[in-house]
C-alpha cells in the first residue's frame, strides 16, 4: 500500500482483545511495507557498518606501501557511500510510509466504529477520550510503526557486524560480539519503570485533554453561570499533574539514554587497551585494530534504534490498549443485519417494548418526563435497541436490526437534541445523502434560517451566496438556536421515510418555534414523522401526541384533549406543580358540585 492509494478500501478487523495484540494485527497487515524496509535497512546499516573495514584496508594499505590494496579500499570506499546513501533515502521514504499507512488504517477502523456506534460511543466513552484516541494516540502507534521498521535492520545489522568480527578478528571479535549484546539488554531492567511512569504521563494528559474538550464545548453556558475561573483552575491543575508526570518519565528516559553512551565508552576503552596489548604482541595488525575500533564506534548508531523502539512501544502501548477499548465497543445488535434484497420497509413505526405507534405519513408528537428517557427511546427509534436486548423496533413489520446498518440508517434518521456542525460552507454542510425531493432552499425556509443565513453571509468574506458563508468548529460562532435550525434543515433535506427528532427547538423562541412547527408539518407532508418534545406548539400542531411513562405509553390523543384529561401530561406540559395540580383538581371539583347543585 503506498500513500497515494489511501484510503484502505477495507481496512480489516482489528484484533482489539488487548494493546499489544491491536499492535500485532497492524504489523501482521504491513508485512510487505516491513520487508521493504528491512531490505533497505540492511543496505544503509551494512554499508555504514563497512566503512570501518574500508578505513583499516586503507590504514593498512599505507602501512604495506601498498598501491594495489590502497586503490580496492577507495572503491570499497565509494561503494559503501552509494550504499549508504540509497539505503538511507529509501528506508526513510518507507518508514515514514508505514507510519502514514498505519495510521490511516487505525483512523478508518475508528471511524468506522464511530459510525457503527452512532450516539451511543460517547455514552459509553469520553469524547475527550475519542478525540485523544484519534488524533494523538494514532500518531504514537505510527511511531512505533515507524521505528519498528528501522529496528530490525539494525537487530539483523549487529548480528551480521559481530559475526563478522569474530571471523576477521577472533581475539577483538569475542570482545565486541559479547559487549554488544550486553549493551542492548542492559537497560532492560529499567523499561519497566520507565513505561509505567510513561503510562501514568499518557493517562493524565488524557484526562487534561478530556477536562480541555468538555470545557471549550460547555464554555457558553459557564460563561452565562460564571464558571469559566472554576474550570480553568481544574485545567491548571490538570496540566501541572501531567508536567509533573512528564519530567518524572523524562528523568527515567535520560538516565537510560545515559547508560547507553556510557557502556559504549567502557567498551571502547577495554577494546582498544586489549588491541593495542595484542597489537605490541604482534597477534593483530594495525588495520585490524582501526577497524575493530572504527566498528564499535559506527555500531553506537544501530543500536541507539533499541533505545527508540523500547521509548516508542512504551507510549504506543497506553495508545494501543485505549484504541483497542473503543474498538472492542459493540452495538447490541449486528450491524450486518440478516434481511436480503435492497428494497426499503415503509409504513408505521412501532416500538413492542414501549408500545408507541407511528402511523405512517403523519407527524406524531412524543411527550417524556425524563430527558435521558426520551433519549434512550429515540436511539431505539432509529435501531439502536437497548443494552438490556429489548425487542427490535419494526417498521412496516419488519425489525430494523434485521437490516444491515445501511439500510436502517436511510429508512430512518434520528436527529439527538445536541446536533454536531461539522466546519466548513453551508453547502458542504448540506450536502447529504438525500432522496433528491427536498431542496435545500425549502429546508432552510422550513427550518427559519433566514436570519441565520443572513449572520453567516455577514461573518464570511466573499460570500455572495449564502450558500457558501463558511460555518466554523462546531458552529461555535453561532447561537444555539442558530445550531439547531442548521442542523433541523440539515436532517430535512435528507427527507428520510421516517424522521425522528429530539427537542429540535429547545433553544429556539416561542414566535420561531410555532413558524417552525407549520414549516416541518408543511414539508414532511406524507413522511412519517416523530418529534420528541413538551412544547406546546409543537404539540399542538401534530396529528397525534403520544404520553411515554416509565417506559410505557400510557395516552395518546390530541394535545388539548389531554392537557384536559390527563394530569401527567398536564403536569410535563405545563410544568404544572403538584400543589397547582391538587388546586386545580379541587377548583373542578367545586365547579362540578355546584353545576350539580
Amino acid at each position: 500500500m503506498q500513500i497515494q492509494d489511501l484510503p484502505y478500501p477495507d481496512p480489516g478487523v482489528p484484533d482489539a482483545r488487548s494493546g499489544p495484540r491491536f499492535l500485532w494485527w497492524l504489523f501482521r497487515n504491513q508485512v510487505g511495507g516491513q520487508l521493504k524496509a528491512l531490505a533497505w535497512g540492511l543496505l544503509h546499516f551494512l554499508s555504514v557498518s563497512a566503512l570501518p573495514f574500508c578505513v583499516g584496508v586503507a590504514v593498512q594499505a599505507v602501512v604495506d606501501r601498498s598501491g594495489a590494496q590502497l586503490a580496492l579500499a577507495g572503491g570499497l570506499l565509494i561503494l559503501c557511500c552509494i550504499g549508504n546513501a540509497l539505503g538511507d533515502t529509501f528506508l526513510h521514504r518507507t518508514a515514514i510510509t508505514n507510519w502514514i499507512t498505519a495510521a490511516a488504517r487505525v483512523q478508518q477502523v475508528l471511524a468506522r466504529k464511530t459510525a457503527q456506534l452512532g450516539s451511543a460511543l460517547t455514552r459509553r466513552v469520553a469524547a475527550g477520550e475519542v478525540v485523544a484516541v484519534s488524533t494523538g494516540d494514532v500518531e504514537k502507534i505510527g511511531w512505533f510503526v515507524e521505528a519498528w521498521s528501522r529496528f530490525t535492520a539494525a537487530a539483523v545489522t549487529l548480528v551480521v557486524v559481530c559475526g563478522g568480527l569474530v571471523v576477521y578478528q577472533p581475539a577483538l571479535g569475542v570482545i565486541v560480539a559479547v559487549g554488544l549484546p550486553v549493551l542492548a539488554i542492559a537497560v532492560l531492567p529499567l523499561l519497566p519503570p520507565a513505561t509505567r511512569r510513561a503510562d501514568l504521563q499518557r493517562e493524565k494528559a488524557g484526562r487534561a485533554t478530556e477536562l480541555a474538550s468538555d470545557t471549550v464545548a460547555g464554555l457558553r453556558v459557564l460563561r452565562g453561570i460564571g464558571g469559566e475561573e472554576l474550570f480553568l483552575g481544574r485545567y491548571r491543575r490538570a496540566s501541572q499533574e501531567v508536567r509533573h508526570a512528564a519530567v518524572r518519565s523524562a528523568r527515567m528516559w535520560s538516565l537510560i539514554s545515559a547508560i547507553q553512551v556510557l557502556l559504549p565508552g567502557l567498551l571502547l576503552i577495554a577494546v582498544v587497551w586489549y588491541g593495542v596489548h595484542l597489537a605490541r604482541q604482534g597477534r593483530v595488525t594495525v588495520g585490524e585494530l582501526v577497524t575493530v575500533y572504527s566498528s564499535i564506534m559506527i555500531l553506537t548508531y544501530p543500536l541507539r534504534h533499541f533505545e527508540e523502539i523500547a521509548m516508542a512501544y512504551s507510549f504506543s502501548r497506553p495508545s494501543a490498549r485505549r484504541a483497542a477499548r473503543v474498538l472492542s465497543l459493540e452495538r447490541a445488535t449486528d450491524t450486518t443485519g440478516t434481511r436480503e434484497g435492497s428494497e426499503l420497509p415503509a409504513g408505521d413505526l412501532y416500538d413492542p417494548a414501549t408500545g408507541l405507534l407511528a402511523p405512517a405519513g403523519r407527524l406524531t408528537a412524543v411527550v417524556c418526563g425524563d430527558p435521558d428517557a426520551a433519549g434512550r427511546l429515540a436511539e431505539r427509534l432509529g435501531g439502536h435497541p437497548s443494552e438490556g436486548g429489548a425487542t427490535s423496533v419494526l417498521l412496516g413489520g419488519v425489525p430494523l436490526d434485521e437490516l444491515p446498518l445501511d439500510n436502517a440508517r436511510t429508512a430512518v434518521l434520528v436527529q439527538d437534541k445536541d446536533p454536531v456542525l461539522l466546519s466548513g460552507t453551508l453547502r458542504e454542510l448540506l450536502d447529504v445523502p438525500r432522496s433528491g425531493d427536498v431542496g435545500a432552499e425549502a429546508a432552510l425556509a422550513a427550518a427559519q434560517c433566514a436570519d441565520v443565513l443572513a449572520a453567516l453571509v455577514q461573518g464570511s468574506i466573499d460570500a455572495d451566496d449564502p450558500l457558501d458563508a463558511r460555518i466554523t468548529e462546531r458552529g461555535r460562532s453561532l447561537s444555539g438556536g442558530q445550531r439547531q435550525r442548521l442542523a433541523l434543515a440539515r436532517s430535512l433535506v435528507t427527507d428520510p421515510e421516517v424522521l425522528v427528532l429530539d427537542e429540535p427547538t429547545s433553544a429556539v423562541d416561542s414566535h420561531t418555534e410555532a413558524r417552525i412547527a407549520e414549516g416541518v408539518r408543511d414539508l414532511r407532508a406524507g413522511r412519517t414523522t416523530v418529534v420528541f418534545t413538551s412544547s406546546p406548539l409543537l404539540l399542538d400542531r401534530a396529528d397525534r401526541v403520544v404520553l411515554v411513562h416509565e417506559g410505557e405509553v400510557t395516552a395518546v390523543g390530541a394535545h388539548r384533549e389531554l392537557v384536559h384529561t390527563e394530569p401527567r401530561y398536564r403536569a410535563v406540559v405545563t410544568r404544572e406543580t403538584d400543589d397547582e395540580a391538587a388546586l386545580n383538581h379541587g377548583v373542578k371539583e367545586l365547579q362540578e358540585i355546584e353545576e350539580s347543585a
